[in-house]
């Protein structure tokens, strides 16, 4: 199965097999699962970051709260703090929740963020080359198993050419339009000078 979790795959493979288990669940269509897996990747990252500096912890909010005190302030830091509540809140409204949502959305949006945090993790926290920073999540490698052959780039410029092609046409129709009507309007005032 192709996955945009293939570079944490050499960083650490638990870590790996829990994301991955959500993008499963998120393609078989069992979204609150995958959100819920989220949590779960969300709070093995922490155990895993303050593990190796030697901090033991009881509880996942426990464990947020040591990385949000001992934060440098950093935007890295502190987007890497966000997403792990965000997975938390989402995560445990989905365990918690008396009926069954349908939310792809919600499951799709908490992807993304686990995919964020994998990256900060990855560079931050372990070293990995910076290159990964430039990844973006890939929905047709989540949905159709295969990686999109469009970069971000490509997708700007299709989007921008199609833009253009509305606006020509619009310009077309106007001057098509316009030319019909002076044309009926000599017409017509041909036809007022012959009486």
């Amino acid at each position: 199965m192709n996955t945009n979790f293939e570079f944490l795959k050499k960083i650490n493979t638990n870590l790996y097999e829990i994301i991955v288990e959500a993008e499963k669940l998120y393609k078989d269509e069992y979204f609150e699962q995958s959100i819920v897996q989220t949590r779960r990747f969300a709070e093995q990252i922490c155990k895993e970051i303050l593990k190796e500096n030697k901090q033991e912890v009881k509880s996942f909010d426990e464990m947020l709260t040591i990385l949000k005190e001992n934060s440098t302030g950093s935007i890295q830091e502190k987007e890497f703090i966000d997403d792990l509540y965000f997975l938390k809140k989402n995560g445990n409204q989905s365990a918690h929740s008396n009926s069954i949502k349908k939310d792809g959305i919600n499951a799709l949006e908490c992807l993304k963020r686990a995919f964020e945090i994998a990256i900060n993790y990855s560079v931050y926290n372990q070293g990995a080359s910076a290159n990964i920073l430039k990844l973006n999540y890939d929905i047709d490698t989540l949905i159709l198993n295969k990686k999109s052959k469009k970069s971000l780039v490509n997708k700007y410029k299709k989007e921008k050419e199609k833009e253009t092609i509305k606006i020509s046409l619009f310009w077309k129709f106007v001057i098509f339009f316009s030319s019909i009507s002076l044309i009926l309007l000599l017409y017509l005032i041909m036809i007022i000078n012959l009486f």
